[in-house]
């Protein structure tokens, strides 16, 4: 069963649990995969589902931080939840050791001599890695390696 497929058949299941937080949290996710389809004329696959969650979560993860700046706890607390069922459709996240031998694979079969390549190797980990890790500090880490 592809990701989406899992993913309409979770909202029919909270419809008929009356999950009302869970169903609206879901159907959020629905609309965004939708948008996505609509604007661009495919059909998704799992690499795409899991790229819009992936964006879904840093917008809610960035909401939670401003609600709380502000003294907005119970708009935190929705995100929060909200957070919680996106998390149920992402794959296991990877260790730091996973991670770390990830980055000295790509390096190598790259070929990345200096910080220039850095872009060579983040092609090769960002379809290995999407979801599975923030991309955000393997670029960091990417770019330490390759400045050794």
């Amino acid at each position: 069963m592809s990701l989406k497929q899992q993913i309409t058949e979770d909202m029919k299941t909270a419809m008929r649990a009356k999950e009302t937080a869970r169903l609206g949290a879901i159907r959020l996710l629905l609309a965004a995969m939708k948008q996505k389809e609509v604007d661009e004329r495919v059909e998704l696959n799992d690499a795409d589902v899991l790229a819009i969650i992936d964006k879904m979560l840093k917008q809610r993860r960035d909401s939670i931080t401003q609600y709380e700046a502000a003294g907005r706890q119970e708009l935190a607390d929705v995100e929060k939840f909200e957070i919680s069922v996106l998390q149920t459709y992402m794959p296991q996240q990877m260790s730091e050791a996973e991670v770390a031998t990830a980055i000295a694979q790509a390096v190598a079969a790259s070929g990345a001599s200096g910080v220039q390549d850095m872009g060579k190797v983040m092609a090769i980990l960002k379809p290995q890695l999407a979801g599975r890790a923030d991309l955000g500090r393997v670029s960091g880490q990417v770019k330490a390696a390759l400045s050794k």
